[in-house]
């Protein structure tokens, strides 16, 4: 799904559904309220408060990088968007692929154990089960199944929060406030480039956070043809510019798509007839076949924080 463009104003489309938004605050909060499983580990929740990619998936691993520096075992807990498979279940890379448990847990398996389960509580029993130590969630803060320790409110800032609307007039899943009213602190990526910070409680904690993106081969001046299908194909765009790649074309596919014979073939032909190089994401490698992969540039992403030992005091 693409976010339609009236999603970052305050028009007449978004003013005439404002009537349905106002069921979808009252609907959301009835939900979070619920208690939820009390699974006796620790659990983080990486959440946010709009539809769309706002880098929680990134965060997350870096997360769990710094959980296994201290020496814990962190499990990954994640829905599985874009796969068929319900779980709960545990990731094996060997086994599983984007059809069954979808992109961001084959990414996530990378790094740590991963669960997939549209039950976040049946998950959370088998990673206890499994000999996790620590929890921490990929998305999850709207959903009151598994009761969470703490969770952390992540913010692209280079989206925001839209026109500030809950769906279907705007962007958001529940004001942004309500969200960060669960929230232990803000991670805010990038710079603020539309206020969002504003429509936070003052009291927040907001850390400061920016992408740090490596390439395999060095792209300065080199001709590129950059693929994506996350929510903000265009921010992936901006990072093979940053990183000095010559931009031939560009070309954008849904968050989570599958890819089909024809696009791989499409891919293949734009960049033979361009004299370029393939570019993508982590993400979108995880469901390419493996010659197709070999041929591509895939551009790393972590997070660098303006205070990198500000992130420790709020993980449980």
């Amino acid at each position: 799904m693409r976010a339609p463009a009236f999603w970052q104003h305050n028009g007449i489309l978004a003013t005439a559904l404002a009537p349905l938004s106002r069921i979808t605050t009252r609907l959301t909060a009835r939900r979070v309220a619920q208690p939820g499983f009390d699974c006796g580990l620790p659990v983080l929740c990486i959440g946010n408060a709009s539809v769309g990619g706002s880098g929680k998936t990134i965060l997350v691993r870096h997360v769990l990088t710094r959980y296994r520096a201290r020496r814990a075992r962190p499990f990954a807990l994640t829905r599985g968007h874009g796969g068929t498979m319900p779980g709960p279940v545990e990731v094996d890379p060997a086994e599983h692929g984007a059809r069954d448990i979808g992109d961001e847990a084959l990414l996530l398996a990378t790094t740590a154990p991963t669960i997939v389960a549209r039950d976040r509580a049946a998950g959370a029993r088998l990673a206890l089960a499994s000999g996790a130590t620590v929890i921490v969630m990929d998305d999850g803060l709207q959903n009151p199944t598994l009761r969470k320790t703490a969770a952390l409110l992540v913010i692209d800032g280079g989206a925001g929060f839209g026109n500030g609307r809950t769906l279907p007039a705007g962007p958001l899943r529940e004001p942004a406030a309500a969200a960060a009213a669960r929230c232990a602190a803000a991670v805010l990526i990038g710079s603020d480039a539309h206020g969002a910070t504003r429509l936070l409680p003052p009291s927040l904690p907001i850390l400061h956070a920016r992408l740090i993106a490596t390439s395999p081969v060095a792209l300065q001046g080199r001709r590129v043809v950059g693929f994506a299908g996350i929510g903000r194909p265009e921010k992936f765009f901006t990072t093979l510019r940053e990183l000095g790649a010559d931009l031939v074309t560009t070309i954008a596919f849904p968050d989570h798509h599958a890819y089909r014979p024809i696009d791989l073939a499409r891919l293949q032909m734009t960049a033979a007839q361009s004299g370029a190089m393939l570019a993508t994401t982590e993400k979108d490698a995880v469901k390419l076949p493996p010659v197709l992969r070999a041929r591509c540039a895939i551009i790393t992403v972590d997070l660098a924080f303006d205070d990198p030992a500000a992130l420790d005091r709020f993980l449980p």
